[in-house]
């Protein structure tokens, strides 16, 4: 793990042999995640999840000037970057925006790896572009769990708070952007 973190912060450095030597590192964690994304799209989705790693990664190069804290921070990044590509993918087949009607599925615990419908992921990073316009650190939170599922310790130690502020923000964005989805 430590050599992720020194591999990342050599690439931002600029030594591009890092990002070389990262890749076969990180890459069975980014094809995890993908797949965790993947699972929840229909059967028809037409972006692979290969094609989604690959997208992320080069989106990941475009990003070299990230000043990466460890391996965790590196992990959070790709879910934002795999969560625009996926909006990006639902968007150009020409989704409505905020679901086209479509039910959004709570952001339960148990059914963070639920199928979710294109259109509703369209819909839940609406919802989550407003809750970042209040309050950044919240929206950060749902992105991570839902979009990265990355654990609460973990997303404390990305944003540098406790666990316990990490589990409030999850409860209260859950509740907000239910809210907020309902009456759309």
């Amino acid at each position: 793990m430590k050599e992720v973190t020194q591999l990342l912060r050599a690439w931002s450095a600029g030594d591009d042999k890092a990002l070389d030597k990262l890749m076969p590192l990180v890459h069975a964690e980014l094809s995890r995640l993908a797949s965790m994304y993947m699972a929840r799209e229909p059967a028809a989705h037409t972006l692979e999840t290969r094609a989604l790693v690959n997208e992320a990664f080069l989106r990941l190069v475009e990003a070299r000037t990230v000043r990466w804290q460890d391996r965790v921070h590196f992990f959070a990044i790709s879910a934002r970057l795999m969560r625009r590509v996926l909006v990006d993918h639902a968007r150009k087949k020409g989704f409505q925006k905020r679901g086209g009607g479509q039910i959004l599925n709570p952001l339960d615990e148990e059914k963070i790896a639920a199928p979710v419908h294109r259109a509703q992921v369209v819909a839940l990073d609406d919802a989550i572009s407003r809750l970042q316009s209040l309050d950044e650190r919240k929206a950060r939170v749902v992105e991570m769990r839902f979009f990265g599922g990355l654990s609460l310790e973990e997303i404390a130690n990305v944003l540098n708070i406790s666990s316990r502020t990490v589990l409030r923000d999850w409860k209260f964005a859950k509740a907000w952007l239910s809210e907020e989805i309902g009456h759309t």
